[in-house]
């Protein structure tokens, strides 16, 4: 039986990318789509400014866009998800929940608080059950999930995978983010073109700190944060998809090339649809990963990595993923299964 799902921000280059995935999913079907009062009552068509690599799905151009609030969903939608702006999130995602709704969220609003369980399936799966301590502290019946940030995503599975391994102590990360992180209007050509803006609001305090939740343990009742110490800078290059990081990483444990690149060359997939049958790429050449010919691994659900060498303490490595896919809506549609799976719809 198909999970009837909704899209908040349907017509964002998230929420498009959603669409893009839910469409043809096999597990879901799409029953609602919001966005702002301005597109609200037109078709999909209408609202949303396609941009997406691929046509508008025959059966989703012509529904009609509803207004952000819980009357405008559906009673039996079983499954919300959400690619807000945060400071919207922060707002209505809460109602959705108190309404009865489960959201996996994209959005940044909330991916910090203790009951807030911030999860990437194949690194933290066990996390989403923070979800029973949410219901009961809230008093709700829908509940909230988020992903994390796009290029936080892109270096936890590697550093996962060291961690298990070695024990990670320090984390020292730079990135090299996209245009299509900012969003459509997030970054204009004038400023792109020809140079590299060497700050983005916001986002080395979230690399940082959600790093440490997602590696984190969960006992039952709480999140214990990791307790190596990350530090990140981020720069906006002048890329369209995938986000390119460099990334020191001090171990405990004495670590070579070669035993990073098996660590991480181990990691799998798990049983879920949009999971990758092989999470990591490792590549050999020197100069890889890079976006415009490796963000399509495992059709934009993988991470790339290579460029390795030993350092006094550890290794440093180059990881890419594509960023509004594995980065945001597949890491959300991912998450979406993983509620599935486990019995919170």
């Amino acid at each position: 039986m198909s999970v009837r799902v909704g899209v908040l921000g349907a017509t964002g280059a998230v929420g498009q990318r959603l669409i893009q995935l839910i469409d043809p999913h096999p597990e879901f079907e799409l029953a609602a789509m919001t966005a702002s009062e301005s597109s609200a009552g037109k078709t999909y068509r209408e609202a949303a400014k396609w941009r997406v690599d691929a046509p508008i799905p025959d059966g989703v151009a012509e529904m009609e866009v509803g207004a952000t609030t819980p009357d405008d969903v559906p009673d039996d939608v079983d499954l919300i998800f959400s690619s807000l702006p945060s400071g919207v999130g922060a707002e209505v995602e809460p109602d959705f929940c108190r309404a009865g709704y489960v959201v996996s969220s994209n959005s940044s609003n909330g991916r910090m608080d203790e009951d807030v369980p911030l999860v990437v399936p194949e690194v933290n799966a066990d996390h989403v059950d923070l979800l029973e301590v949410q219901r009961d502290g809230r008093g709700w019946d829908g509940a909230l999930l988020k992903n994390p940030n796009c290029s936080t995503i892109t270096m936890v599975p590697p550093l996962a995978a060291l961690d298990g391994a070695f024990d990670l102590t320090d984390v020292r990360v730079s990135t090299l983010q996209a245009v299509s992180g900012a969003g459509y209007d997030g970054v204009t050509s004038m400023e792109i073109i020809d140079n590299a803006i060497p700050h983005i609001g916001g986002e080395e305090q979230k690399m940082e700190s959600e790093s440490r939740k997602l590696l984190g343990s969960f006992d039952g009742a709480e999140v214990e944060l990791h307790g190596m110490d990350v530090a990140a800078s981020c720069n906006r290059i002048a890329t369209l998809d995938g986000h390119l990081e460099n990334v020191w990483a001090d171990t405990e444990e004495e670590v070579t090339v070669e035993a990073a690149e098996d660590a991480m060359a181990e990691v799998t997939g798990i049983d879920l649809p949009s999971s990758p049958e092989q999470l990591i790429k490792v590549f050999e050449e020197p100069d890889r990963p890079q976006p415009r010919l490796d963000r399509n691994v495992e059709d934009g659900m993988g991470v790339g990595v290579g460029g390795f060498r030993e350092t006094t303490d550890g290794v440093q490595f180059n990881c890419l993923a594509h960023n509004t896919m594995r980065g945001a809506a597949g890491a959300s549609v991912l998450n979406g299964e993983l509620l599935n799976q486990r019995g919170y719809l």
